[in-house]
């Protein structure tokens, strides 16, 4: 096993520094600590200061690198020895309340369908100091299947609802792969909030939905171009993918809660990747690259015209096929299987 991570790793050294690899959360908590440390130290010399500002961010870079390079992912909010701590309610819930006072409510669109983007209004009702400056994120658990996703990244809150005081009208856009219930968990600062519990309908078989955001490039015939039969396999420097024309490393350690890849093109020199997913059983369109649809490419590496580093997030088992898009054309499709 160690053999396989010095190969993985000396793979990747080329590139290691290159290309974004802080999400706009990490930096902007960076320079917090940096701005944080700096304030309290006003009256050292500035050789100092500067010490130990240096140090402060090297460790964190140090940490965030070895969690998304070497594979070692954080468990979400909630979990614990990775075991869900939640409570078994599952009555539908559209409102959160502690000590008798409702904490916020939310309106889901009335036809909220599984596979598909929504707006849920969100109404908090304490003060926007309770807020201010801090991170609010989603995570979703499904009663049938157990499965617990992450459908809004922790979002900063820096001003209140446009027209109102506080979080009256906190609008994220959502979207679950099955019908059938849900509890809908809100983080504050990396703390559970409240929840509710929603009615999600089934979609129609066969029926596809494309995402809010997608690239208009993307369209529903291209999905049609699925070979299942044609599995993504290993080959090369611990490369999986379609030899000679698309490669990653990184998918033969497959994580469903993020993980570093590096994707390979030969026979193209563009200058952006986009990845699409589709998921086979729930027959759903996902973003699978963690801050965007697309990613700028590189030079040459490891033998392939192009290449790039990105964070991935699988969000639900099963048979997947990624669709690789260089510069707004389809270029491939890779078929993956993730159960871990």
């Amino acid at each position: 096993m160690e053999s396989k991570w010095n190969t993985l790793r000396e793979a990747m050294d080329s590139t290691t520094h290159k290309g974004t690899h802080f999400s706009e959360q990490q930096k902007q908590e960076i320079w917090e600590k940096i701005r944080s440390d700096n304030s309290s130290m006003n009256d050292q010399p500035k050789k100092v200061v500067m010490f130990a500002i240096t140090t402060v961010a090297a460790a964190i870079f140090l940490l965030l690198l070895t969690i998304e390079f070497i594979g070692v992912n954080e468990s979400p909010p909630g979990m614990e020895d990775g075991s869900l701590v939640v409570a078994d309610e599952w009555e539908v819930r559209h409102e959160y309340s502690e000590n008798g006072e409702v904490l916020f409510r939310v309106f889901p669109d009335n036809g909220l369908t599984a596979g598909e983007t929504y707006g849920y209004l969100f109404s908090f009702t304490e003060d926007f100091d309770v807020f201010k400056g801090k991170y609010l994120a989603i995570y979703a658990q499904h009663k049938e299947t157990g499965q617990r996703i992450n459908v809004l990244f922790g979002k900063r809150i820096t001003e209140p609802s446009h027209g109102y005081q506080s979080l009256e009208r906190f609008t994220p856009f959502l979207a679950v792969p099955y019908g059938g219930l849900w509890k809908y968990e809100v983080f504050i600062k990396g703390e559970l909030y409240g929840d509710v519990v929603l009615s999600v309908n089934e979609k129609q078989k066969g029926t596809l939905f494309l995402p809010e955001g997608i690239p208009d490039y993307v369209q529903e015939p291209d999905f049609g171009q699925i070979n299942w039969d044609r599995k993504a396999v290993e080959f090369g420097r611990n490369m999986v993918g379609n030899e000679n024309k698309s490669g990653v490393i990184g998918a033969q350690m497959p994580s469903l809660s993020g993980q570093k890849w590096m994707w390979h093109i030969w026979g193209e020199r563009g200058r952006e990747l986009t990845v699409v997913g589709y998921h086979r059983e729930t027959e759903s369109v996902h973003q699978i690259l963690k801050n965007s649809w697309s990613i700028g490419l590189g030079g040459e590496n490891n033998g392939a015209d192009a290449h790039t580093p990105s964070t991935v997030i699988v969000p639900i088992r099963g048979e997947w096929a990624l669709l690789l898009y260089v510069d707004g054309e389809l270029f491939d499709i890779l078929v993956y299987e993730f159960e871990e």
